[in-house]
């Protein structure tokens, strides 16, 4: 990092005891640092993005006639490493178009506040989405607004993979269609649209139907992420298939759907548990019997687009980096008992072909 800057977003202050807080309060980003000799303070201050990190060390020993260069050093790179400092010199503005600023201008604002990872520009969150590519599988109720939200955010290459066709009951929760659609195969209109979203991303459609583990792995191989939306031909089998062909490639899979007033999702990669070993754990631990199914007939415009971005959120998060937690997890949300929001986590079961390989 050449000219290290504290971010905006998360200017530091100090407290009455002395204790410098930074990160901000909201949304768990904060934190406290004991600073009783005041050299994180002064270091904080230096880091404004004009001096290079050895000025900045030569900078706080100077002021600090007791602090060692070494410790200097380290008390620096410590605090370029917690993810609130950005590299003023790496813009990355070179590698966006004028219009591409403007347009993902909000999104830039939002990395910026909660990512905490030094990146190599401050647009780093953003060309990772621009280059990547993510296969749509199932542009219904979720998929619809998971697809509109990775188009919406900038994602490069989409392909939407839908046998079906627009249904007069589809309009109540399936945003990419209109009644002048019906009878028209949803994955062509889905890619209509999008384009007309964003036509700085190339969208790609197909309509065949995944029948197996075979046509899974087909369609997945050369994306960086599925985005699974379908139900068909049941939701547990269809992500038994994910789980092993994901497994298989590398490729890293977010699965989500909701059964009434209840919305879940799922990511799963190779470094966590499987979605099976997530499954297996959870009805282990539930005595009245298994946990609602996905794929439920009851569902609202409401429902369905929360699944559908909180899908699309999951899919940005890996390929941007950004996530919180480490994948191999479900998290859901329950309508109508809001205080009902449990993230659900197993540990891998030691027979688990998918979690061995």
């Amino acid at each position: 990092m050449r000219l290290p800057q504290v971010k905006f977003d998360h200017l530091p202050y100090r407290t009455d005891d002395g204790s410098v807080r930074i990160g901000g309060e909201l949304y768990g980003l904060g934190a406290e640092i004991r600073d009783p000799h005041g050299w994180v303070w002064t270091a904080l201050g230096l880091l404004d993005g004009t001096r290079g990190v050895d000025r900045i060390v030569a900078e706080l020993c100077a002021e600090h006639r007791t602090l060692t260069p070494d410790e200097a050093a380290r008390l620096v790179r410590g605090l370029i490493g917690t993810g609130y400092v950005e590299d003023a010199a790496g813009t990355g503005t070179d590698l966006l178009s004028a219009a591409e600023q403007d347009r993902y201008a909000r999104n830039q604002a939002f990395f910026r506040r909660t990512d905490l990872r030094p990146r190599e520009n401050q647009w780093d969150a953003q060309l990772k989405l621009k280059a990547a590519s993510v296969l749509v599988l199932g542009v219904g109720g979720t998929g619809s607004h998971a697809a509109w939200a990775l188009a919406a955010a900038g994602v490069g290459r989409l392909h939407c993979v839908d046998p079906d066709r627009v249904e007069v009951s589809n309009l109540t929760r399936q945003v990419l269609y209109t009644e002048a659609d019906l009878g028209r195969p949803k994955a062509e209109v889905a890619a209509e649209r999008l384009r007309a979203v964003n036509s700085g991303i190339e969208v790609t459609h197909d309509l065949r139907t995944v029948d197996g583990r075979a046509a899974l792995a087909d369609l997945v191989t050369g994306h960086d992420a599925l985005a699974l939306c379908a139900d068909e031909p049941d939701s547990e089998t269809i992500r038994g298939w994910a789980s092993e062909v994901c497994a298989e490639t590398g490729v890293p899979w977010v699965g989500g759907g909701y059964n009434g007033p209840f919305v879940s999702v799922g990511t799963f990669t190779r470094e966590g548990p499987c979605f099976q070993c997530v499954a297996a754990g959870e009805e282990a631990k539930l005595s009245a019997g298994p946990p609602p199914r996905l794929g439920g007939a009851g569902v609202l415009s409401a429902s369905a687009g929360i699944s559908g971005n909180l899908v699309a959120y999951e899919v940005i998060a890996l390929l941007t980096g950004t996530s919180r937690l480490a994948p191999g997890y479900m998290r859901t949300v329950n309508l109508i008992a809001p205080d009902d929001q449990p993230l659900v986590r197993h540990e891998r079961r030691p027979d688990c072909p998918n979690c061995r390989g």
